[in-house]
């Protein structure tokens, strides 16, 4: 039994797991961020990665291409070492097989959404990120040739849509090649075929890159936020978001017709509630993104956050079932726990309250973008929290729940009251969706059939001159802070390339 690509989130289950096929005397074999981003990080052993090991599991650090073919050999001769550590011996991609996942599974996902990379690693230095120290900071990448090779294979089975798991596509070396491929299968072939990607807040920088995604079918696109003050991007090392660059960059995406959805992290040292909701108004007014997801600022187990934590004896939530950046894992400077989880709770309510989502459908109707799509993806945003309470990335069209599958510490409740009380929560959840569904399309007919739609202008779609003068999102301290300090910088450039002096304190 092969427990692949598993999560820290995800790691309390298959230990569960694990320990049942062990009594049972089937081998097992572990991998994924949890088991490598410890490894990579740690001075000691994970607790849980050496309960795996005390059981006989297996454990494989680092990536399968190449490698795979050994662990199954020993795996059928019935001798699979402890440790797999291929950490420090990151494979090449080009011409690695890609996993094809069969159009049944795919069926149960909403979209009809599968999903492959075209390259790992990012040469950013992000101090929560997890990706850079398993995957590393080098651009690894497959070929065009792979790439449509994965295509066609899912286009055979009926499969359209792609959501490309690189964490920035836009650091892919070849992200031209690869994207003049798909246009040309498009083109050739005839096929809508219609992509999701994540990027940072630099690509509109990259000459004709948000063009030729649009020409390739991106229809969506992830970016990394993840807040608009700067002295908390720079203390993550997020170095590579510049506030300036924020309303630009959003502007270039809108006018290719593809859906933005940003990442905002809450939990930053100079976070408060009330800064928060602030920020967030700024957000709403000034910022012209689709939508927005909030998430914990989480110490992940493989990240620098993490490691810093564990050698200061910070104290972090045992139970890894919360590290999914959606629960509390460590104390925050100036809030209890209970004020960041409200501030958060605050944050989905503030971005999605019902005047927000209608300024949203107008922006869109008067930059002729989707409506429509808004409106489905405002239910995702404002419905699962509420509803169903867990984050929009882990939810579904119905929840299922398994009566006898749970912690092996928890008890199993009686059927008599357990099926019950689980109709009853559905059926609630199901009225509570329709209601929201039903004034979400209402609204964005609304929109639609607006005479004057495309007349509508406010701040968010307006770029202007004089942006750091007149907009609030330059106002904060840390802001003005900012700007200062990359207009001095402006200044000792010019002043060289004039031959003169430099400006005091500069050099």
């Amino acid at each position: 039994m092969m427990l692949v690509g598993v999560q820290s989130n995800q790691f309390p289950r298959s230990l569960d797991l694990a320990r049942q096929f062990r009594k049972l005397g089937i081998q097992v074999a572990i991998g994924g961020f949890h088991v490598s981003g410890t490894l990579s990080m740690l001075p000691e052993r994970d607790p849980g990665v050496q309960e795996m090991m005390d059981l006989g599991v297996s454990v494989f650090a680092g990536e399968a291409e190449g490698r795979l073919e050994e662990l199954l050999q020993d795996a059928v001769a019935g001798r699979l070492q402890p440790l797999y550590n291929y950490i420090d011996d990151l494979p090449h991609l080009e011409s690695q097989p890609l996993p094809i996942i069969p159009r049944q599974q795919i069926g149960r996902v909403i979209g009809h959404t599968t999903s492959f990379d075209a390259g790992r690693g990012c040469p950013f230095q992000c101090s929560f990120c997890t990706i850079i120290n398993v995957q590393g900071r080098k651009s690894r990448r497959r070929s065009a040739d792979d790439i449509e090779a994965v295509i066609r294979a899912n286009v055979a089975q009926g499969v359209f849509a792609f959501f490309l798991t690189d964490d920035n596509f836009a650091r892919n070396k070849d992200w031209e090649i690869l994207l003049d491929r798909i246009i040309a299968l498009r083109e050739k072939e005839g096929w809508d075929l219609r992509f999701t990607i994540q990027v940072d807040t630099l690509c509109h920088k990259l000459p004709n890159f948000i063009e030729k995604c649009a020409k390739a079918g991106v229809r969506r696109c992830f970016i990394g936020l993840e807040n608009i003050n700067p002295d908390s991007l720079l203390g993550a090392k997020k170095r590579q978001n510049k506030i300036t660059d924020y309303r630009e960059m959003m502007m270039a995406w809108k006018r290719a017709g593809i859906m933005t959805v940003g990442g905002y992290i809450i939990g930053f040292p100079n976070d408060t509630p009330e800064s928060i909701v602030r920020d967030i108004e700024i957000i709403k007014h000034e910022l012209p993104i689709d939508m927005l997801e909030f998430f914990f600022l989480t110490p992940l187990p493989g990240s620098e956050d993490h490691k810093t934590l564990y050698l200061k004896g910070v104290a972090m939530d045992v139970d890894l079932n919360k590290y999914d950046l959606d629960h509390v894992t460590t104390n925050h400077p100036a809030m209890s726990r209970a004020e960041w989880e409200r501030a958060v709770e605050l944050a989905w309510n503030t971005y999605y309250s019902w005047e927000h989502i209608e300024t949203l459908m107008r922006r869109a109707a008067a930059m002729g973008n989707n409506v429509g799509k808004i409106s489905t993806y405002a239910l995702y945003f404002k419905g699962y929290h509420p509803i169903e309470r867990v984050h929009p990335l882990e939810g579904g069209v119905l929840r299922l729940k398994s009566r006898d599958e749970r912690r092996p510490h928890l008890p199993v409740e009686p059927a008599w009251s357990f099926y019950p009380r689980y109709a009853a929560e559905t059926a609630v959840k199901a009225v509570k969706w329709a209601s929201l569904a039903l004034r979400l399309h209402r609204l964005a007919r609304k929109v639609k059939s607006d005479p004057h739609r495309l007349a509508y202008v406010d701040a968010a779609i307006t770029l202007q001159a004089d942006e750091t003068e007149n907009l609030d999102l330059y106002k904060t301290r840390s802001s003005q802070a900012f700007l200062d300090q990359r207009r001095h910088i402006e200044e000792a450039q010019k002043a060289k390339l004039a031959g003169g002096s430099l400006p005091t304190g500069v050099g």
